[in-house]
């Protein structure tokens, strides 16, 4: 997991000054594949494979299906999670949610009809933010810049194909 340089993972997401509308929605019918990664709050419906990281709340809604990993400040769960979940303050698993995998928070509220298939560990704030930092430093591939163009064998655009042309002509009608 790659997570962007300007996002500082010690600060309290309660002194940072937030729109209403500072929020990323995933919607119905939407998918991801790869990690998201935000600063603000996040509502999730449609489907995300891979990371999910917010400074913020996550809220994910009762279509929302998800595979990978979750990591946010707190969350309100009510889909479907195919991975490991990580919560620095607190989880609320709604009453339609399914969770297939290990669970580490601070704080945990279960609604009855919830399914969890997979451990719960209790952690602390900084246990989270040492969770975070191990899992960046283990995830995070390196990097390999591009080779340099040799002078010899300049970089050749091609033009892009041209579609090929109707067999038939529209006829005006007189």
């Amino acid at each position: 997991m790659n997570l962007p340089k300007n996002l500082n993972l010690n600060k309290n997401p309660k002194t940072v000054e937030q729109n209403v509308n500072d929020v990323s929605r995933i919607s119905q019918g939407a998918g991801i594949q790869g990690d998201l990664f935000s600063s603000t709050d996040i509502r999730v419906d449609g489907q995300v494979a891979g990371t999910l990281f917010s400074e913020g709340k996550v809220v994910v809604g009762e279509s929302a299906r998800l595979s990978g990993k979750l990591f946010a400040t707190n969350i309100d769960f009510w889909g479907g999670m195919d991975g490991d979940i990580y919560v620095k303050d607190t989880l609320s698993l709604k009453g339609s949610s399914m969770v297939n995998g290990n669970i580490h928070v601070r704080r945990i509220q279960v609604e009855m009809g919830a399914q969890i298939n997979g451990s719960i560990k209790m952690i602390s704030e900084q246990e989270y933010d040492q969770l975070v930092s191990s899992m960046v430093r283990r995830e995070a591939a390196p990097v390999s810049k591009p080779a340099a163009r040799s002078a010899e064998k300049p970089f050749v655009s091609h033009p892009a194909p041209k579609a090929p042309e109707a067999a038939e002509t529209v006829q005006p009608v007189s």
